[in-house]
């Protein structure tokens, strides 16, 4: 026979973190008798739902307990980190990471080889089509001037203000001396103790060549190794404004009216392969000196020294109109990078040259690793140490620390007088005062 049993209290544990607020709930439990036969697994039942009721009363106790994190009455607008750290250097034995994630990468090759098993063509859009943009026309022929008066300037400024480069490594330092950073990996550099072997530098020391072959139809025939010398080097920038829409005599390109028809990663129709024409020996090339930097600082004179402000004003904003215009056409035309060195090119897909000597090269027969380029391989910033005062003592290593980079084109036209865009402030660590060496050691 049942039993009245004693009340059992059970209460809930409390959490101050959340809100919980503790819940006490009696429940009564039938004694069962020894006398009296049941039927196998009925105390189970009897336990579970026991469980369920407390499951449920505890469930009732946090909603109604549970009280949000009231908003702050105010919000942070820094949009820039007070200080950010060091651009990471990419080892030398591992392949570049892939700017699309691989997963994302791979769910595209899907979604087109399902299409080409059904004999569907690709939906390709301009500029994946050969069509040209005519929104980013008018931008490419921005960019070009951008570029040029971006060599102008810091050709100027080279003339005004010093710019010293390692010859054993490639280290760049704009000051009035070289630094005593000891951070050289060249060849000979342990005979040195790691000190830095400088001699004055150069504008390709500022602005990094990156160069790419031309192509007068970037979706024709694709580069061989054997008549790699049939091809032009050119900045990677001028040619990505001519396959943007820019027309240039010397490097004419071809235009299609009809698009390309694709079925997975095959050209069934491309209108034929053309051959460019054939340019005379005796074209003048004067329109594209001032596209390279080539030769920049011998035929750019030095400038006034009360202009070199101006000049460096105007220098800061062509490079940042130089990046705008990069990452603008990038996102529709294709520019390719190989993972392990710094080639570029500039098309749907790279070319065939055996040129890459990096890592596990005679695994590839030094063929490159093509994948998606980013904006700073096609325009690297070449981050330099900044120096708060360019005629002061020379940079120590046991304060590298408490040192900034920036970019070597914005330290150059910092240190003419030019002002600055706040994104490349944290990074130079403008608000960080440097200690003496010896008080280096006393700081946390």
């Amino acid at each position: 026979m049942f039993q009245k049993p004693p009340a059992v209290s059970s209460a809930l544990r409390d959490s101050s973190q959340i809100g919980i607020f503790p819940i006490i709930t009696e429940f009564t439990r039938p004694q069962l008798s020894a006398l009296r036969p049941y039927r196998l697994g009925f105390k189970f039942e009897l336990e579970h739902q026991l469980h369920k009721r407390r499951a449920a009363i505890l469930a009732t106790g946090i909603s109604a307990s549970y009280k949000p994190t009231p908003k702050p009455p105010f919000t942070r607008r820094d949009s820039h980190p007070q200080n950010v750290d060091l651009p990471e250097i990419l080892p030398k034995k591992k392949k570049k990471p892939y700017p699309i994630p691989l997963k994302k990468i791979k769910e595209v090759a899907r979604q087109s080889k399902k299409l080409a098993d059904k004999g569907i063509e690709n939906p390709l859009e301009p500029p994946k089509n050969g069509l040209l943009v005519a929104d980013l026309i008018p931008n490419a022929y921005q960019l070009l001037d951008a570029w040029k008066l971006l060599i102008k300037g810091v050709a100027q400024l080279w003339h005004a203000i010093p710019v010293y480069a390692c010859s054993e490594c490639s280290e760049v330092h704009v000051a009035e001396s070289g630094h005593h950073i000891q951070n050289c990996l060249g060849p000979t550099s342990s005979k040195r103790r790691s000190f830095h072997s400088w001699i004055k530098g150069s504008i390709n020391d500022i602005l990094i060549p990156i160069e790419s072959y031309h192509l007068y139809d970037p979706f024709g025939r694709r580069i061989k190794h054997e008549n790699r010398f049939q091809y032009d080097r050119i900045p990677a920038i001028v040619e990505l404004c001519i396959q943007a829409g820019v027309d240039l005599p010397d490097y004419p390109s071809r235009r299609r009216t009809t698009p390309i028809r694709m079925i997975g990663r095959k050209v069934i129709d491309r209108g034929g392969f053309v051959d460019g024409p054939k340019l005379s020996s005796s074209a003048n090339p004067s329109s594209l000196v001032d596209l390279d930097t080539y030769g920049a600082t011998m035929r750019i004179p030095s400038p006034l020294p009360s202009e070199i402000p101006r000049i460096a004003q105007e220098t800061m904003d062509a490079y940042e109109a130089v990046q705008f215009g990069i990452t603008k056409l990038m996102k529709k035309y294709t520019v390719k990078a190989c993972g392990y060195c710094s080639e570029v090119h500039v098309g749907p897909w790279g070319h065939n040259a055996k040129l890459c000597g990096e890592f596990k090269h005679q695994w590839r027969d030094g063929k490159h690793g093509w994948q998606d380029a980013t904006v700073d391989e096609v325009f690297p910033p070449n981050y330099v140490w900044h120096v708060k005062d360019p005629k002061g003592p020379p940079l120590r290593s046991a304060l590298r620390r408490f040192y900034g980079k920036a970019p070597a084109v914005v330290e150059l036209c910092l240190q003419g007088g030019a002002m600055i865009p706040e994104r490349y402030k944290p990074m130079m660590r403008l608000d960080i005062v440097v200690p003496e060496s010896d008080e280096s050691g006393l700081v946390a």
